[in-house]
This record gives C-alpha cells, sequence and structure tokens, in this order.
C-alpha cells in the first residue's frame, strides 16, 4: 500500500456482492477512514478514487438515494429512479453504467435543473434549488461516502450542522451549558453576536474549498471529480449558466463541502472552544487563563452556515471582535457578513436561534441566572397560519379524515421540536384549545345542517386514550401528548458511529474495531 493510500484495492470478480456484505464494507471501509485520519491530522490521502468506483459503494449509495422521496424527482436529463427501474436491464445496467464512466474518466456532470422554493416564515421571498440528475445525485453519494469519514475527525466540536449523529438540539444544549452557572458562580457571557453570512451558499469561493480538501485527499481524479461538479452548470430557463462561487443547494454533497469550508470560523476560535483532536479541559484553562488576565473571551456554536459567538466580556470588546470577523471572512473567505442581520444582543434581552428564544433570566427557585428556552411567539403564529391554511374554505371539499391524515405529521414534528421549551406544555394546551375550535367551525361549515350533532357524531374518546377529534381510523392528535423534557447535553464528543461510545467521550485514538462491530450489533 503507498503512503497515504486507502488500503483498500478494486473488488475482484466484479465485485458483486450481496447487500449485507455492502452494508459490512462500507462501516468497515468508513470506520478505518476515520480512525486514520484522526490518527494522523496531517496525513493525505490517495488512492481512494477506487473506493467511490467501487461496485459495493454505488450499491450502498442506490439503496441510501433511493429511499428518499426525493430520488423520483428527474433532473434535466428527465431520468427518475422509475424510469430507471423500468427501462431494460434496470437499476443493475445503470450501475453498470455508472461503473464504467467512472474507471474510464469519461464521466461527466450534467447541469443541475433550478427551482425557487418559499422561504419559510418570510412570505415573497425564495430560495434557489438546484436539482441534479439521478446519475450525478448517486456519484455525489458515493464521493460523500468516502470523504465523510476523512473530513469528519478535523470537525470542531463546536459545529453540528449535518454532521452525523449530532443535530439542531446538540447546538442549543451547547449554549445553554455555556449560559447556565457552575459551581463556582454564574456564567460569564453577557453579549452573543449573531452571525448571518450574506448569501453563504452562493459565494464559497472554489478556490479557497479547494485548497482545504487538498489537505486531505491527493487522490488526483477525486478533485477532479468534486471540482466538476462545483463548476457543473446551471439550467435556469433553458439556458446554462456556469457558476464561478457557490455550491449548490440540494447537491447531496454540497452540506458536505460547506462544512469544509466554513470549518476556518470555527478555527478562528480555536483558543477558547475545544478542538477536534485535543481533551475539553485544555480548552476551559485557556479561557480561565485568559478570564484571569483580564482578555475577553469567544466561544462559539456553529449550525452550518448559523452561528453565534457568545462573548465574556464588554460590549466594546464585542464591537471589536464583529468588526475582526468581518475582515477575517472577507479576507480569508470572501464572504460578506450581512451588516443588518449581524447583531450584538445583550443576552438577558434574548436572542433567535434555530427556532428557540434563549434568554438569560434570573431563576425563582435559586435566584441564580440560568439559560431559559422559550418557543418564539413569530413561530406559534406561523403555526396558527399554516393550520388556517390548510382548513381554509376550499379544503370543505375533503373528507375529515383527510384534514386529520394532513394536520398530524405537522402536529407531531412541531411538538417533538418545541418539547424541550421551559414551560412548553403549557403552550401546547393553548394550541389544543385553539385547535379544538378551529377544527369544530369547519365542521359547521362542512355540515351546517347538523350543528348541534357535531361533537357526538365526531368528537369520541379513543379506547384507552384522550377525546379527539376522528372519522373512521383517523384520530387527531394533540400537541399536549408530546411530554415536556430538557434536552441532555451529550458533551461535546458525540458519538458518530465510526468510534467506540468510549473513544468519543475519551479521545482515546487507540481501539479495536471488531469490539466496536460488536457493541454495533448488539445496540
Amino acid at each position: 500500500m503507498a503512503k497515504g493510500g486507502s488500503g483498500y484495492s478494486e473488488p475482484t470478480g466484479g465485485g458483486r456482492k450481496p447487500g449485507p456484505v455492502n452494508t459490512e464494507f462500507i462501516l468497515d471501509m468508513q470506520c478505518k477512514l476515520y480512525r486514520w485520519s484522526k490518527a494522523a491530522p496531517d496525513r493525505q490521502f490517495g488512492d481512494v478514487f477506487n473506493l467511490v468506483c467501487d461496485r459495493r459503494t454505488l450499491d450502498y449509495a442506490w439503496r441510501r438515494m433511493a429511499r428518499n422521496a426525493g430520488s423520483k424527482t428527474p433532473g434535466t436529463d428527465g431520468i427518475g429512479r422509475i424510469q430507471v427501474e423500468q427501462r431494460t436491464g434496470g437499476v443493475e445496467r445503470f450501475l453498470d453504467e455508472i461503473e464504467a464512466e467512472l474507471r474510464a474518466g469519461t464521466y461527466k456532470p450534467q447541469p443541475v435543473r433550478q427551482r425557487w422554493i418559499p422561504k419559510p416564515g418570510k412570505p415573497g421571498r425564495f430560495r434557489p434549488l438546484g436539482i441534479p440528475t439521478l446519475k450525478d445525485r448517486l456519484v455525489q453519494m458515493a464521493l460523500k461516502l468516502v470523504l465523510e469519514p476523512i473530513f469528519e475527525a478535523d470537525f470542531y466540536p463546536t459545529s453540528f450542522g449535518f454532521r452525523r449523529g449530532r443535530s439542531t438540539h446538540d447546538a442549543i444544549a451547547t449554549i445553554q451549558r455555556q449560559v447556565n452557572p457552575t459551581r463556582w458562580g454564574n456564567s460569564r457571557i453577557a453579549y452573543v453576536i449573531e452571525g448571518d453570512i450574506k448569501g453563504c451558499f452562493d459565494n464559497i469561493d472554489h478556490h479557497r474549498l479547494m485548497e482545504r480538501v487538498r489537505s486531505r485527499v491527493r487522490d488526483r481524479k477525486v478533485l477532479r471529480l468534486v471540482l466538476a461538479f462545483l463548476r457543473a452548470g446551471i439550467m435556469v430557463e433553458s439556458t446554462v449558466r456556469h457558476p464561478v462561487a457557490g455550491t449548490p443547494q440540494g447537491g447531496i454533497i454540497s452540506p458536505l463541502l460547506s462544512n469544509i469550508f466554513l470549518t476556518a470560523i470555527d478555527e478562528r476560535y480555536k483558543r477558547w472552544t475545544p478542538g477536534p483532536h485535543e481533551r475539553l479541559a485544555c480548552a476551559t484553562m485557556r479561557r480561565n487563563r485568559d478570564y484571569n488576565s483580564g482578555k475577553p473571551i469567544f466561544y462559539i456554536v456553529r449550525y452550518a452556515d448559523d452561528f453565534v459567538v457568545m462573548v465574556s466580556g464588554s460590549r466594546e470588546a464585542a464591537e471589536a471582535e464583529k468588526d475582526a470577523l468581518a475582515t477575517f471572512l472577507r479576507e480569508e473567505l470572501r464572504l460578506e457578513l450581512s451588516p443588518e442581520k449581524t447583531l450584538i444582543t445583550d443576552i438577558r434581552r434574548g436572542f433567535d436561534f434555530l427556532g428557540y428564544r434563549i434568554v438569560k433570566k434570573r431563576s425563582s427557585r435559586s435566584g441564580r441566572f440560568v439559560c431559559k428556552l422559550l418557543i418564539p411567539l413569530d413561530r406559534l403564529q406561523r403555526l396558527r397560519d399554516t393550520i388556517k391554511g390548510r382548513t381554509k374554505r376550499p379544503s370543505l371539499r375533503l373528507s375529515l379524515s383527510a384534514i386529520i391524515d394532513n394536520l398530524n405529521p405537522l402536529i407531531l414534528g412541531w411538538r417533538t421540536y418545541y418539547r424541550h421549551a421551559m414551560r412548553a406544555c403549557r403552550e401546547f394546551r393553548k394550541l389544543d384549545w385553539w385547535l379544538w375550535w378551529r377544527i369544530y367551525r369547519w365542521l359547521r361549515k362542512k355540515h351546517p345542517k347538523t350543528t348541534r350533532t357535531i361533537p357526538r357524531r365526531f368528537f369520541r374518546r379513543e379506547p384507552k386514550g384522550p377525546m379527539r377529534w376522528t372519522e373512521g381510523n383517523a384520530g387527531l392528535r394533540w400537541f399536549w401528548e408530546g411530554a415536556t423534557a430538557p434536552y441532555p447535553f451529550r458533551g461535546t464528543k458525540i458519538t458518530n458511529g465510526w468510534d467506540t461510545i468510549e473513544e468519543a467521550w475519551t479521545g482515546d485514538r487507540q481501539y479495536d474495531f471488531h469490539t466496536m462491530m460488536r457493541q454495533l450489533a448488539v445496540a
């Protein structure tokens, strides 16, 4: 094996293996890539193109992609998953053609089809969504399977967007952990810089991004493939436009590339935040040393291009850091901070981040300042507006069961996301009261001649369950059924599935791969 290589060679005999073996091969390959990358932060990986072309990788990528409903959506070539499965040869022929093109070096990404979708909560505003062809999506998925474990070892623990095992709630819990008091006293955080990058994904510099990719990957075929996806044209009204910057939103590999690029922001604050290859205590000692010297402290929490910088210091220090950050982004990454959206906020007044209202208030029980998570009023109003839109007069032609089936996923998803807010159950009860009357008025309009019998006909008690609006087998869910519970802080080293639980929490770089496989099997 060449120095810096992947350690894998092309499969013999066509490389065709049954499904379960493919899954084991992918997990084995990803675990080893992650382990090697974490053990040697300066290592450059070569000969990884064979992993992308491997038939087992392509098979697994197809299964992953086929589970997504978006696989039925065609790109500029008009081919979706249904067309591939119905044509002669089906999926096997489709994968054979892709593998042959990749190995022959004739594969070339096609332009993406651009669509404009509305921004949630911003009426009249839209954002572009690029839809690659099915073939390009498959190759991007295979490329992501190989590159993700390599770069995951370099991502900072304070970055949470588009990473395995991490969620928006982990980012919010990290902020809450920093703001909450400790046994040594109240938190030192006084101000927050709310970061907003102007058109982040549309302005990512290709040259700077490829420099960061080359720092870990030296396989020229993989580098050419990544660059080809970045430079693939965009089909806008039958005209192909070739971008000079940005990653197309909608591509499978775009979130990974944006994380690789934006890691530079995390590196700027590495003095005060834990690094990817160090213990948490090291960053804590550096923060305490700066605090005792009278220096300001900055702690960043980032979710993709949304981030906040918590400031332990004066407002003047926060203003100076905001200007320095804007200069850093402009000179190093060629990005611009939005001056009207990048704000410096007193944390006691509160700020919005990832859908929650985060505020530092005095606890009525202990009298100490604690971090409280609230449901923003605009989110509550947006939910009511969405329910109103689904129960307007045109919906009277539908049955109650159809309305219930339409509202239940919204209710379940909304209450699951906001169940970690303080006194969320109180807001849930208010929403249920409002929802009951909304459905009741809808039924009165639909059955104007039987108004008095509506509750008796449609509002019934389920067996061993609460009273709810029902029709047939459909029953409307209530918000209060999502029990309120605080989200647990899982630490800065969260397992990603490629490491053991022990390694994730202790940072130990040495572990037995077969032990990890047995643990995953038991889990």
